[in-house]
């Protein structure tokens, strides 16, 4: 087991534990988990906080995939990548129809359809071992539509390839979790109980894996390449009730 830290998203203004995160880093704590909602977004503070550590990785829980086009995420993953010399964890999500609908402007339909195909082309960006070209049910690129100007062209990164960057998906329902088990190296539970495992996710972790086969290594892909980081919410306090309480609304 690693242990990382969750620092979520800003409300009114961005103020970041910066010395709690550098003696993490110090200590050795693996990895601190940037999120996004309508507000902060999840790369920005991650990129300042890589400038002033050294070795704990970057994650972001999640980066809103309606919310970027996939070639944006990549470029965004690649750049923090080699600046921070390899640290960067991509972790994706879909969000929800209220910030997805209500505040990229963009249709929330064909969810699963999205990441499959989103995955695949920053896994294409990341490989640079041809130029983009996908033609899916969501992505057109180079794009076809009806009122396209013929200019577009099928391009590559000029960045060094990056395709040990670890892809997470955060995913709730048995579908977008078997796709998360296949597609990913990763994943990010949400509300996520290890007593629960067996009997709620695991049938549909064991089939994502039956379906991809072998994992990027090579090998066969089981729970042993497979990486899974819940968020586990704590409150330090001598009064459990006190504590407690302060969780309750995340339990309920």
């Amino acid at each position: 087991m690693r242990l990382g830290i969750m620092i979520g998203y800003a409300g009114r203004r961005v103020e970041l534990p910066l010395a709690l995160i550098q003696e993490a880093d110090e200590l050795g704590v693996y990895a601190v988990w940037a999120a996004e909602a309508y507000g902060s977004d999840a790369v920005t503070p991650l990129a300042w906080i890589g400038a002033q550590t050294k070795n704990i990785k970057l994650g972001t829980a999640i980066m809103q995939m309606p919310g970027r086009t996939p070639a944006n995420a990549a470029m965004t993953a690649m750049t923090l990548n080699q600046l921070s010399g390899g640290r960067f964890l991509m972790g994706l999500g879909l969000s929800g129809p209220q910030v997805v609908e209500g505040w990229h402007g963009i249709s929330y339909a064909r969810p699963l359809s999205r990441t499959r195909e989103y995955v695949e082309i920053v896994r294409t960006i990341f490989r640079r071992e041809e130029r983009l070209v996908h033609n899916g049910r969501v992505y057109q690129i180079p794009y076809q539509g009806d009122d396209a100007t013929g200019l577009g062209k099928p391009l590559k990164s000029t960045l060094e390839a990056a395709p040990e960057i670890p892809i997470y998906l955060a995913a709730i329902g048995p579908k977008n979790v078997q796709l998360t088990a296949e597609i990913a190296d990763g994943w990010l539970p949400i509300f996520f109980s290890p007593d629960k495992y067996d009997e709620i996710y695991k049938p549909h972790v064991e089939a994502g894996f039956a379906k991809a086969g072998v994992a990027r290594d090579g090998t066969s892909k089981s729970i042993a390449n497979f990486d899974i980081a819940p968020t586990v919410s704590v409150v330090i306090n001598d009064n459990v009730d006190i504590a407690y309480n302060m969780l309750r609304p995340m339990l309920a």
